[in-house]
């Protein structure tokens, strides 16, 4: 363990000792069931942590199809098959978008967006 493991152990440790997590909502409760036995284990940490930030598997799901449809329009010679891909690239996009608004009403700021873009850039 490095010097900041031991440090936080002994911080928790003389909290729990000194009672401060006594009146914690749900203390003494077991956790509500969070389903992820789908996920491989080393990523459950990250899933979870995406999941309580308000990203969903819909989201994911539907970000990836939308890079796959735009994948194949970019290697789509019939012109005719290019506009169904195109079309239906822009009815996802649209659903997507919807979704995401529907979430981020009160984000705003110049400040979150960048992170926001940031973070997907890295995701994505």
């Amino acid at each position: 363990m490095d010097f900041f493991s031991i440090l936080s152990e002994d911080r928790i440790k003389k909290a729990y000792k000194d009672g401060e997590f006594d009146h914690l909502p749900g203390y003494g409760k077991p956790l509500p069931f969070d389903d992820l036995s789908s996920v491989p284990e080393n990523l459950r940490m990250a899933y979870r942590i995406m999941k309580n930030a308000g990203f969903t598997d819909e989201e994911n799901r539907m970000k990836k199809e939308m890079l796959t449809i735009e994948d194949l329009i970019k290697q789509c010679e019939d012109q005719e098959e290019k506009k169904a891909l195109q079309k239906k690239l822009n009815e996802k996009m649209l659903r997507f978008n919807s979704m995401i608004s529907k979430r981020r009403q009160n984000t705003n700021s110049s400040l979150f967006k960048n992170y926001e873009e940031k973070i997907n850039n890295k995701l994505f």
